[in-house]
Order: structure tokens, then sequence, then C-alpha cells
């Protein structure tokens, strides 16, 4: 009979990189960079590690990009690739292959070098990615990314009854949210604040997102050092576990009919389902203390905040107004890293720099104390991370949950 994974793998120690524009790095030196903070937190070295999984979607040369920047030898590695949940398939392998008993340490790391591929649009216009499925014009039918988004911003301003300037200023909300998180953290790539005009008013890329509504193209990396929970004490007292590992892929057509309604993310209801069986979470609005979820773009965080029932249905505007619902504070701390947006989306890495954060959060340790959460629901500290990869009508999405034992 299955089983879930609750409590069963525990994190010993993480590592991020700053994220941004690494010209003078290349994707190796991330992955250096990343997995010697990853040792030093869990006090381990690299001899100690059994086998290791990345995940990185493009300028990638197989387990090659782990195996020789790391010199980990001859152990088994692995390159996994799930678009933009990248980073959390290569903790899922990990965490799954800890289960079996076929390793007793290991490391997951994500990682991309997006700035590399010379082209915007989450590397949609590079040469290296041209004839790829997901990046390919013909595929998209001559839609990139930000005007996939706005179909559904658009849509979504038409079911709730919302004029074109109420929309846009709840998505300008969010991007000011962002943006104040991402600049109080450290490892941010786009540290400065920004005003409700200042989006309002910024040059349109696809109406209704402008300019600030959209993640910028980053390159960074983020690695995890994971044991068996009934090990982890050899390590360290203070470990985190995983409580469940969501994952769900559509058919991929919704693009194809005309009754699909681009304001829910059918993926990202599946996994989150799966995920809060597994985790025993009857209420997740109640029980959940911290999300960092997709938002390459800011509806794409209103939608993903109610498709993973954290919000009722269309009321993500009226929480926000009332009790500022989503910052650190509030009822259900949203993006409180800046997210995608802000901290940046170098695509492989931000799955795993997501359950970094919630690591770092759940310890007590973020980097500024106004970024820092001081009030959580439960003793358990749940924190939640969440990817999608595609588009809307065409996604995979990978959810993680982790907290204290």
């Amino acid at each position: 009979m299955a089983e879930s994974i609750k409590d069963k793998i525990a994190i010993i120690g993480m590592g991020c990189t700053k994220f941004g524009e690494h010209w003078n790095k290349g994707l190796e030196d991330l992955v250096i960079e990343a997995a010697y903070e990853a040792y030093q937190d869990a006090g381990v070295e690299p001899k100690d590690i059994q086998a290791g999984w990345i995940g990185c979607m493009f300028n990638s040369t197989a387990a090659a990009t782990l195996a020789f920047p790391l010199k980990l030898g001859t152990i088994p590695c692995t390159r996994v690739e799930n678009a933009c949940g990248s980073g959390h398939e290569a903790i899922k392998g990990a965490c799954y292959a800890l289960a079996a008993k076929a390793f007793d340490l290991v490391i997951a790391v994500g990682a991309e070098k997006l700035k590399d591929q010379g082209g915007g649009a989450l590397g949609g216009g590079g040469t290296a990615a041209a004839g790829t499925e997901l990046w390919n014009p013909v595929y998209f039918y001559g839609v990139g990314g930000p005007s996939r988004y706005a179909l559904a911003a658009t849509r979504y301003f038409a079911k709730y009854g919302l004029s074109p300037d109420e929309g846009k200023r709840i998505l300008a909300r969010i991007s000011v949210k962002s943006h104040y998180y991402g600049a109080r953290n450290p490892k941010a790539h786009l540290r400065r604040e920004v005003t409700e005009e200042q989006v309002m008013n910024a040059p349109i890329i696809s109406w209704p997102l402008g300019l600030f509504d959209c993640c910028g193209n980053s390159d960074g990396a983020a690695a995890a050092i994971l044991c068996r929970a009934e090990d982890a004490k050899k390590y360290r007292d203070d470990y985190i576990v995983f409580k469940a590992l969501g994952a769900a892929a559509g058919p991929g057509t919704g693009k194809l009919l005309t009754s699909y309604d681009y304001t829910s993310w059918t993926e990202t209801e599946a996994a989150a389902k799966q995920a809060y069986e597994q985790a025993g979470i009857k209420d997740p609005r109640k029980e959940i203390d911290l999300v960092e979820l997709h938002d390459c773009f800011s509806i794409a965080e209103l939608v993903a905040t109610e498709s993973l029932f954290l919000c009722e249905r269309g009321k993500y505007k009226e929480q926000m107004d009332e009790r500022k619902a989503y910052y650190i504070d509030g009822e259900m701390s949203v993006n409180t890293s800046g997210g995608l947006k802000s901290f940046g989306h170098p695509i492989g890495a931000s799955g795993c720099r997501e359950v970094y954060e919630s690591y770092r959060q759940i310890k007590g340790i973020a980097q500024d104390p106004s970024r820092q959460k001081k009030t959580w629901k439960t003793d358990k500290k749940l924190s939640l991370a969440h990817n999608q990869g595609g588009h809307p009508g065409k996604f995979a999405c990978n959810i993680t949950v982790i907290g204290l034992p």
C-alpha cells in the first residue's frame, strides 16, 4: 500500500546564491556556491554525499552539471527537468530515494543561468531554447508567456466584476508587496521598492501586465542536504522534515478549448489536494503558516492563492484590501521572500529556492527582521512551496510542504 512521505525525510542543511545577473560566473560556479553553503549549514563534507540530483531546464550537460563542479566522483547523480518545477523534482527524487533506503545522505540542487539564453520571456527567445516544445512559437500559437497570463488576468477581471482600473490596481498591490519584501532580502535580484502608481504607469508588456507585473530573467542556484528523519539527529537537533510532496500534470488542452476558464489552475488544485492529504491538512488556510508560490506574473500569485484553497474564489481583492492578509503578519503570508517577481526566477532553481526560504523562516533566520515571521498558527510551522511550469491551459505543478517534526 502506498505511504505518505510525511515526517520520513529531513532537511539538515540548505544553501542559496544571490539571484541576479551573474555575468562573471558560470552555472558550475553557482552550483558550487549553493552546495558549499548547504554543506556548511549541515556540518557535512562533500565526501559524505552518497548521491545527487540537479534540476535544470537549460544549459545543462546532464548529471555532469552536478557531478563535475562538486567533484562527486562516481557516485550516482541524476539531472531532472520539469520546466519551472525542476528544482522541486530534484528534491522529490532525492526524498524518494532516501525513503527507499537506497542512500543515507544526498544532495539536491536547482540551478539555472537564464541570462545566458540571450532572450526575454523566461528564456523563450534564446537560441539554446529553440526547438524545445515549451518555448517553440508554434507551441504558443504565436503567444508568449506574458500574453498567456494576460488572458488569465482579463478573464479574472470579467468573471468577478472588476473594472480595468480595479483589476490592474489589485495586481499592482501584489507587485508592491513583492518588491517590499524583495528590497529587504539580500539575496533577491530586484531589490527596490515600487509604488502602486509606478506599477500602474509602467510600460505595458501585454495588457494588463506591465513591466512591474512580470518577473525578470535571473541566474541562481539553491541546494539542500537531506537524510532520513531517523538519522537527522546525527547531524543537528533543529532539523526540518517534509510533510508532503504533491505533483500533477494536466492534459494540456486548455488553450484549445473555448470553455477553458483561465481563472483557476486545475493542476495546482490536484497537486494541492495530494499534498494536503499526505500532510493531514484539513483546512489549509487555518493550518498553513507560510507560502512561497509561483508568481512569474502578478496575476499568477492571485490565481494560485485561490487554486491552493487559501482564499475563496474571487475574494483575493477583498482580503488584501481589508486585512493585508498576505503580508508577513497577515492571515496567510505569501511570497514574503519577494517571490519569483522580486527574488528572481532562474527556472531550474526556483523550487529549491522556495524551500530554502521556508526552511530559514521556520528556523527563525530570515536575513532581515522585517521579513521574519513571528506568529505561527501551529507548533509545526507548516510552510508550502509551489511551482507550475508551462502556461495557463498546459501546466505541470509541484508542491512541497515542510515543517517541524
